[in-house]
């Protein structure tokens, strides 16, 4: 038997959302951003990759905006807390979700001085990951 697919269970629709939402995921592993790019689309969020914080700067640099960006922490030649800095520096107004597989207090403590609006710990469900666009897309 088939299980329904996410966007069966909650579309963007379903959330009021003001407009139709649009994400940047940044992780160094292909598959985790694979992952959570499906699960996006699957709710309608229009999306972008980006392998390190980095690449996503440079999104940002080369005038992209998104509503919600999820973060992934260790990641090569810019992490995720160095990314966070530099974006907020920037004037980026876009959420950001840090997203790491460790959850020290340590870790949430330097997220949150860099600037980040959330924290999840991978894996990242669907109910999470709802949960987190539901906010966004009312705000």
């Amino acid at each position: 038997m088939d299980s329904p697919k996410l966007k069966d269970l909650a579309s963007g629709s379903d959330f009021g959302f003001r407009n139709k939402l649009r994400a940047l995921v940044v992780d160094d592993n292909s598959v985790i951003r694979l992952y959570m790019v499906s699960l996006l689309k699957d709710v309608d969020v229009e999306t972008d990759e980006a392998e390190d914080g980095k690449a996503a700067v440079t999104h940002f640099l080369e005038g992209k905006t998104y509503d919600i960006i999820l973060m992934d922490k260790d990641m090569p030649q810019m992490n995720g807390i160095q990314a966070t800095r530099i974006l907020r520096e920037m004037g980026v107004k876009a959420k950001i979700v840090g997203v790491t597989a460790h959850s020290t207090d340590e870790e949430k403590r330097e997220f949150l001085e860099a600037g980040i609006d959330d924290f999840l710990v991978k894996p990242i469900t669907s109910p999470q990951l709802i949960e987190l666009l539901k906010d966004v897309g009312t705000e």
